[in-house]
């Protein structure tokens, strides 16, 4: 490692230590006596542990964070930039988020997309695009795993995992309900109840439902209030056996949504800047198009374990399917050039396009064994298999006659299975070695072909393709306990991403397949709790290189989406994570990150824009192609941070409470080629929240907003047509009362 990078990680982590000096400097100032963190358990080694205990960088997130920052009806979007390296953008709004850790993410919008981050939600990997987007509502927590998971959680995920555990039921009875509303008729409810159902059995009911009047006029059609509204009802059924030596959790849930796809819009930037257009309205569109969305999905899922004394045998079996269908009208505008009046601004021609996925089914089964209290040696080993088919339509349609002219289908299978061990052994009583290895081998047989093309291209014959691989995986880490407050670890691991294939044949003749990518990272942190426990500061300075990266190209002139591969790309960068009782009434968190990412293929060329924008990038070797060599990573904001900051002023039986909170994304490039028109700007997003909680804490009444200062901006862009970008979500006001029982 050259001298340059040794540089930049201690200037990163002088940085760090900086931001964190506030937090320590003032909680030292403060009384001893008082308040202290809470303590928090979570299973990013499948096993109930304190984060602060684990050589791993983890952010779990739980209580009234979490609560807070989906008080305003907001999807699973609304985490992006509240953990430090974490991004997450959709150009299918609620239904498809795409996710970034430490900048590695995937742009592609398919429906069979494979994305380097893995979402797992309560135990069950989540791999298609749709079922991710699954609600977030009734958990007990979130925990970011960053960095390759190879390990214990198997493919696809070399950026790390995003794991959701839902409260559980228990023998205690009781649960809650929280109503709210606010601007745009913004209506979200959710509750849960559990309780005993016999001496063994226990069960927990929740669910929520979420809507918002459209909003937008569109201005094309004359219709006041047209767009921009959704339904969103999901609900989860757990049902929990446990006695002395077993336990067993049966899960099942739904989701369904309704309502307006992405807003496209037409000709939004300054042509030469990312400068929205002086007159620009957010609640005002222009499209002849039409726009809609439906997804239906539903899955269950067994979690078994039993303790045969020496070891616990695990299970784990999941079942998702998830159907859907999204309109939309693609050039943002109306018109075209060949069919005048258009606008706003240029649009050569009229795009209107939908997709749907009308087959879907996901099985997942995990066998594992875990070592129970083995001395120095704690371990586990398993078995993982994954079983997955799905059909995707692509339909296109003449905007001025409504009809359909153009359809191609894509069917695809994929089985994967692995064999997996790690184990954690005290060397001394101050350093433990982690470490483990996985073997996974994946298949996917894939066909698809074009019925009907919109540009008279004619049918195309049925295309083929069967790409497999296998794969190593693994991780080796070393901790040291310098006390028992403060320890530092050094972490190896390597990630691996299963091939991918893509068959938009709409517009184009070929399928385009990428080959694995792997992933080797290296990091080094700290982790400490002082002041008696009023504090924790936590935090990372790592180097990440990936092999034969998988990328999308996505739009240009042709408006392909293409998969293709580059030959390494590199990241590196600090993060920092602190949380601390300022006072016994105010509670501080910080979360920050600096990510450089770089794309280092010289000979790796792809289109540029078809729509008019300014590019930047060197000429590629063959004509009509830039150069994207130097390039940062799509979606990758070098600069997240986050605030937040909790006043309370107990009275009686009560308290009156002030909670704000903050996230900034620095810079970002839409796809993979830069441009000014389509760099997004920094975002900076506020939420406020006030209120009055009484009988200790039973009920509570607050007044709240998010995106406080009314920040509008392009969080992403279509390439192809004209300058068309899609904004972030708008600010809301609202009150909401909760109660628990």
């Amino acid at each position: 490692m050259n001298s340059t990078v040794h540089s930049l990680r201690r200037q990163h982590l002088a940085f760090a230590i900086t931001l964190a000096l506030p937090f320590v400097v003032s909680a030292q100032q403060a009384s001893t006596e008082a308040t202290q963190l809470d303590d928090i358990q979570v299973t990013a080694q499948r096993r109930a542990e304190d984060p602060q205990e684990i050589p791993l960088a983890i952010t779990p997130v739980s209580g009234e964070k979490l609560d807070i920052i989906t008080s305003s009806g907001g999807d699973i979007r609304v985490l992006a930039a509240r953990l430090p390296s974490l991004n997450i953008e959709s150009s299918f709004g609620r239904a498809f988020p795409r996710f970034y850790i430490r900048g590695l993410g995937n742009t592609d919008f398919d429906l069979n997309a494979s994305q380097p981050v893995s979402l797992i939600y309560d135990e069950v990997v989540l791999e298609n695009p749709l079922l991710k987007g699954f609600p977030i509502f009734d958990l007990d927590r979130v925990e970011m795993l960053r960095g390759p998971q190879g390990t214990l959680f198997g493919r696809n995920t070399p950026a790390g995992a995003l794991k959701f555990e839902s409260a559980q039921p228990s023998q205690e009875a009781g649960g809650y309900a929280q109503v709210s509303y606010g601007s745009y008729g913004t209506l979200n409810f959710e509750g849960a109840y559990g309780g005993p159902l016999t001496d063994a059995w226990s069960a927990r009911f929740s669910g929520m439902y979420q809507r918002r009047h459209d909003w937008v006029d569109n201005a094309f059609s004359g219709e006041d209030d047209a767009l921009e509204g959704y339904k969103e009802l999901a609900y989860r059924a757990q049902f929990l056996h446990e006695t002395d030596s077993s336990r067993m959790l049966f899960n099942v849930h739904k989701r369904e949504l309704e309502g307006t796809a992405r807003l496209f819009r037409a000709n939004i930037f300054v042509p030469g800047t990312n400068d929205l257009v002086s007159d620009f309205d957010p609640a005002e569109i222009a499209i002849d198009g039409l726009n809609y969305q439906d997804l239906d999905g539903s899955g269950g899922s067994a979690r078994l374990s039993f303790d045969l004394g020496s070891v616990t045998v695990h299970s784990v079996t999941g079942y998702e399917t998830v159907n859907s269908y999204s309109r939309g009208d693609i050039d943002g505008g109306f018109g075209a050039s060949y069919a005048p009046p258009f606008g706003p601004g240029f649009i050569p021609f009229d795009a209107q396009s939908a997709d749907g996925l009308p087959e879907h089914r996901q099985i997942t089964q995990e066998f594992r064994v875990a070592s129970n209290e083995w001395g120095k040696v704690d371990w586990q080993a398993g078995v993982f298999y994954f079983d997955e088919d799905l059909t995707i339509d692509s339909f296109n349609y003449n905007t001025f006659s409504g009809e359909e002219n153009g359809y191609a289908y894509q069917n695809q299978s994929n089985k994967a299975w692995a064999a997996f061990a790690s184990a954690d052994v005290e060397l001394s009583d101050a350093l433990k070695l982690t470490g483990g290895l996985r073997y996974t081998r994946d298949e996917k047989d894939f066909e698809a072909r074009r019925i009907v093309s919109p540009i008279g291209a004619g049918p195309s014959g049925l295309l083929t393709a069967n790409p497999s691989d296998s794969n190593v995986s693994g991780d080796l880490a070393l901790s040291w306990s310098l006390s028992e407050d403060l320890s530092v670890y050094g972490r190896y691991a390597r990630g691996f991403r299963a091939p991918s294939i893509q068959g938009r044949l709409l517009f184009g003749d070929s399928l385009s397949i990428a080959d694995s990518e792997t992933v080797d990272s290296f990091e080094v942190g700290v982790k400490s709790e002082i002041l008696d426990g009023r504090a924790r500061v936590n935090g990372s300075v790592f180097r990440y290189e990936v092999k034969d990266q998988q990328l999308t190209a996505v739009g240009g002139t042709a408006n392909f989406n293409t998969l293709i591969n580059a030959d390494k790309s590199i990241g590196q960068g600090v993060e920092v994570d602190v949380e601390a009782y300022v006072t016994d009434h105010l509670l501080m968190t910080l979360g920050y990150s600096l990510n450089d990412t770089e794309i280092r293929d010289p000979n790796l060329a792809i289109a540029p824009c078809g729509g008019g924008c300014t590019v930047l990038d060197p000429a590629g070797a063959t004509a009509g192609t830039v150069s994207i060599y130097g390039n940062p990573l799509p979606q990758a904001p070098k600069n997240v941070a986050n605030l937040t900051a909790r006043y309370g002023i107990p009275v009686d039986d009560g308290e009156w409470f002030v909670y704000t909170d903050w996230a900034y994304r620095g810079e970002v490039n839409f796809f993979l080629y830069e441009a000014e028109e389509f760099r997004g700007k920094a975002l900076l997003e506020g939420g406020l929240r006030a209120g009055y909680n009484w009988n200790y804490g039973e009920y509570e009444v607050a007044l709240f907003g998010r995106n406080i200062t009314d920040k509008v901006i392009a969080v992403g862009g279509i390439d192809f047509n004209n300058l068309t970008g899609f904004i972030n979500e708008p600010r809301t006001w609202g009150v909401e009362f909760t109660a628990n029982f």
